[in-house]
């Protein structure tokens, strides 16, 4: 399957592309676009590039980073998945980032609704992960919004800001997905 657009109602994800890198290596170095529960990645552009030629087309993960984009075009974030390997099966991880401007219009909860239609259609995995600092009510909302439910509170996840702190675990199975809640087309 060639990939290209997945459509919403109000925003597309669009594979990102080498053009984009320039435009995601500023989010991840932004310490507003990250917010107060993630933390600037750092990561030059260069090396960005450089990562981006090494990732394999037969990636056993499966990374892959969508922009998240206005009807107009507008790039307002970005949504990666990835599959995380267990000896005992496979899911998806996904995770998401908006910048401040465009937070709490929906469009998040938007991406997350077309992603998971896109996995479940395409892919062969009956969980979707995601995960969300405990104090992070809105991330929380979101995923709650598409369908996923709180499986738990995973202890000291992420060492930020001088801080170990806690992350809840949401998940999205198959059977609670049923058919897809967005109309996605591909093109």
């Amino acid at each position: 399957m060639v990939l290209g657009v997945l459509e919403g109602k109000n925003v597309n994800l669009r594979v990102m592309e080498k053009e984009d890198i320039p435009l995601l290596a500023e989010w991840f170095n932004d310490p507003e676009v990250c917010g107060e529960y993630d933390y600037p990645a750092q990561m030059s552009r260069t090396w960005m590039e450089k990562m981006s030629e090494k990732m394999p087309e037969n990636d056993p993960h499966e990374r892959r980073t969508f922009i998240i984009e206005k009807k107009d075009g507008t790039k307002i974030g970005y949504i990666p998945h990835f599959i995380m390997l267990h000896p005992a099966g496979k899911m998806q991880e996904i995770g998401y980032a908006l910048i401040p401007s465009e937070r709490g219009k929906g469009y998040c909860t938007e991406a997350v609704r077309i992603m998971v239609d896109y996995l479940f259609l395409t892919k062969d995995v009956v969980c979707i992960q995601a995960m969300a600092d405990v104090r992070n009510k809105a991330s929380q909302r979101v995923l709650e919004k598409a369908g996923f439910q709180k499986e738990g509170v995973i202890r000291k996840r992420l060492f930020l800001r001088g801080e170990w702190t806690d992350n809840s675990l949401y998940s999205i199975l198959r059977e609670e997905w049923k058919e897809p809640r967005i109309l996605t087309k591909t093109t």
